[in-house]
């Protein structure tokens, strides 16, 4: 069951109310057994929910959730996209800012949305639970603030995921102990339901999204799945695009939005079409040589007054391979930069980094073939420590990682051609330090070490400027000079495409320990990720604050 209670705080004055609430939750992870594909199977979930439960806010809204553990597994939960700002200890990913809540155990997360509105997610941050633990975050402007796109008559939350027959733990262990790639999934799902699957009539008929005629709607689309970027379409409807990751975006119409998991987009749809039914699709994307999951989700659009058994008008779904499709939606996506809510890209900067990120192997003698398939980012497979790193830093407890991380490849070679001889990497929990209100230009680059790959690239406690992508290597000399220095798209969960770069703008205000990693599941779990530490900065308000009294231990 659901539990949600809401206080309102009412001001002193008598006539003044006070916009910011706070806004109390209780997540309850518990066991659930969930039929779906012709199947039963006891799914992980929060408060019996799949998808689970919508957190609504207003923007600069304190949120406090507390979270009970009634599963048989350790659990954190991550609120993506929201900066915590001074509350780096509730970011969520395990053994990086907290250990882990135990089964039978609470914690309860604290944070604000600081000048934060918009779509976000929440998902479980462990292992690959969040398959089924994750939901929406729904933050609204503050009161008597419009958007700044047309008012919609409704707003529709559609979160895409991944369904696995297969308890995913099992299958992510046994990838771990043989070293070889993981199951793929074996359906997609919108709003938790795959569309028909043939010989199975066990759906319920599937996700229906009702709108009237001449109605315009705010749909909040979410990517919750592990693995998969998706194609989404609405048979004979066009979007228009007014936000990604919680920034608004300048306004463009497009019939497909391509969206990556960790991403989400708010786009308006207007129902000017005939009554009837009209077919939604979520497809894969993928332009590699790589096995997924190639099923398409499906879900109807039905208008008020459609007769039944009407016929459903169908979509053409775009080739699995469209890159040019992915280029035309990313390099369409612009910042807002009006005088309200302006574009402040860091225009010089202190610290300029590049990453090289990919999947290679290494020696694994108890593995299958004798060999483990691992990713890096600049050669270093990072190794999820035993005590979070936050907490090792903020108690001066040593052992736990070091400061050596290297701010260029270790060496330098074609990353888009020929792989060199020895691919192998190294392994350690290392970090890179950062000075508090630094300006970071970071470029990210992907390899060709076993097959170029597009990786969906997520950093925590921050929003970056995506000022640049490329394909082929990086041109330190000449790639800069086409930069997008004036509205580049401000994102949380950026893209870097297959045999190319993508180069982003920060500025380091935020102090703590942030997670940079590959949003793919299986690149995270093969080790492509890393951290940064931000210093304090002068003063208590530019400083990490101590941590909860009821932090979970290790």
């Amino acid at each position: 069951m659901r539990n949600i209670i809401l206080i309102i705080i009412i001001a002193l004055s008598g006539a003044a109310v006070v916009e910011s609430l706070v806004r109390h939750y209780n997540f309850i992870v518990m066991l659930k057994n969930e039929r779906k594909l012709c199947e039963s199977k006891s799914i992980m979930t929060v408060n019996g929910q799949f998808p689970g439960p919508t957190l609504y806010a207003r923007e600069d809204d304190t949120i406090t959730v507390r979270v009970t553990n009634r599963a048989h597994h350790n659990l954190t939960i991550h609120w993506h996209g929201v900066r915590q700002l001074g509350t780096g200890w509730a970011d969520g990913p395990a053994y990086v800012t907290q250990c882990p809540i135990q089964p039978a155990q609470n914690f309860v997360y604290n944070f604000t949305l600081a000048a934060q509105r918009g779509t976000l997610l929440w998902h479980a941050h462990i292992s690959w639970i969040r398959a089924t633990v994750h939901g929406a975050i729904v933050i609204f402007p503050k009161l008597g603030v419009p958007y700044p796109f047309p008012k919609p008559h409704k707003e529709k939350i559609i979160i895409l995921g991944e369904w696995w027959k297969a308890d995913v733990e099992a299958i992510v262990d046994e990838s771990t102990k043989s070293g070889l790639p993981p199951n793929v999934s074996d359906a997609h799902t919108i709003n938790g339901h795959p569309g028909p699957v043939p010989g199975c009539a066990t759906d319920g008929g599937g996700f229906v999204l009702h709108v009237e005629s001449g109605k315009t709607y705010l749909l909040r689309i979410i990517n919750a799945a592990l693995n998969e970027d998706f194609f989404f379409k609405i048979a004979g409807h066009d979007f228009t695009i007014v936000e990604v990751d919680a920034s608004y975006t300048k306004p463009f119409k497009t019939d497909t939005i391509f969206i990556s998991p960790g991403q989400t987009t708010n786009a308006l749809l207007t129902a000017d079409k005939f009554l009837g039914n009209y077919l939604i699709s979520a497809s894969p994307f993928m332009d590699a040589p790589v096995p997924i999951d190639n099923s398409t989700a499906t879900a109807l659009l039905r208008y008020k007054g459609t007769l039944q058994n009407s016929p459903t008008v169908l979509t053409q779904i775009p080739p699995q391979n469209s890159t040019h499709l992915t280029d035309r939606f990313i390099d369409s996506l612009k910042s807002l930069n009006s005088q309200k809510y302006p574009a402040k890209v860091p225009l010089f900067i202190d610290r300029a980094l590049f990453f090289t990120i990919g999947v290679g192997v290494n020696p694994c003698e108890t593995c299958v073939n004798g060999r483990r398939i691992v990713a890096a980012v600049n050669n270093v497979t990072f190794v999820m420590p035993k005590i979070a790193i936050l907490q090792s830093h903020y108690y001066k407890i040593g052992g736990v990682f070091t400061e050596d991380f290297p701010g260029n490849p270790p060496f330098v070679y074609d990353y888009t051609g020929h792989p060199p001889a020895n691919i192998q990497t190294t392994n350690g929990t290392k970090v890179y330090r950062l000075p508090y209100n630094s300006t970071v230009q970071l470029v990210i680059q992907d390899t060709a070490v076993i097959a170029p790959e597009s990786h969906p690239v997520h950093l925590h406690g921050y929003n970056v400027f995506v000022v640049g992508k490329g394909s082929g290597n990086f041109d330190p000399i000449e790639d800069p000079k086409g930069f997008n220095l004036v509205d580049p798209v401000e994102r949380n969960t950026f893209g870097v495409p297959n045999g190319g770069w993508t180069a982003i703008r920060f500025r380091a205000d935020n102090p703590g320990v942030w997670f940079l990693h590959c949003h793919l599941e299986v690149h995270t779990t093969w080790g492509l990720r890393m951290a940064f530490l931000v210093e304090n900065g002068k003063g208590p308000d530019e400083s990490l604050q101590p941590p909860p009294s009821d932090l979970p231990r290790c």
